[in-house]
């Protein structure tokens, strides 16, 4: 009966090790193929005023007015939200921007469909207009 206790007890174990271990490296891993993406719109005034307007209905929430994760929201998440205006956050590439965007993780949400005008994207495209580009464009702005 013991020896019994004892294996049940150490597959208990050994399960919430692993489990604790899956948990703790569960990272936002990003297709080479959104990694090697270029955001096709250009970073001018008007890009970046058109990211702010989305940024401001759809990100702020969470993310904070300055982009630092700490907004109103944030709080309440069982993962604090990104600090836009982190060097690692700023070093991603534009198609690993977009492809988090788009598909989200853990507590933050996939904006592919919420996105105005953008529900018929095609995978691995960065969307048939300028809007995923010029958030990108202003999430760059958030590290000055």
């Amino acid at each position: 009966m013991k020896k019994t206790i004892f294996i049940i007890g150490s597959f208990a174990l050994a399960f919430m090790l692993l489990s604790f271990d899956f948990q703790q490296n569960d990272s936002w891993s990003v297709p080479e193929k959104y990694e090697k993406m270029k955001n096709p719109v250009p970073s001018d005034a008007e890009s970046i005023n058109a990211g702010k307007v989305l940024y401001e209905k759809r990100c702020i929430t969470c993310h904070g007015k300055l982009g630092k994760g700490d907004g109103i929201k944030a709080t309440s998440l069982s993962h604090q939200p990104s600090d836009f205006t982190s060097p690692n956050f700023q070093k991603q590439t534009d198609g690993s921007l977009l492809y988090k965007i788009y598909y989200g993780h853990k507590d933050m949400p996939g904006f592919k469909k919420r996105i105005p005008d953008n529900t018929d994207v095609i995978e691995g495209e960065f969307g048939k207009t300028r809007t995923p580009g010029d958030l990108i464009n202003y999430l760059r702005t958030l590290a000055k």
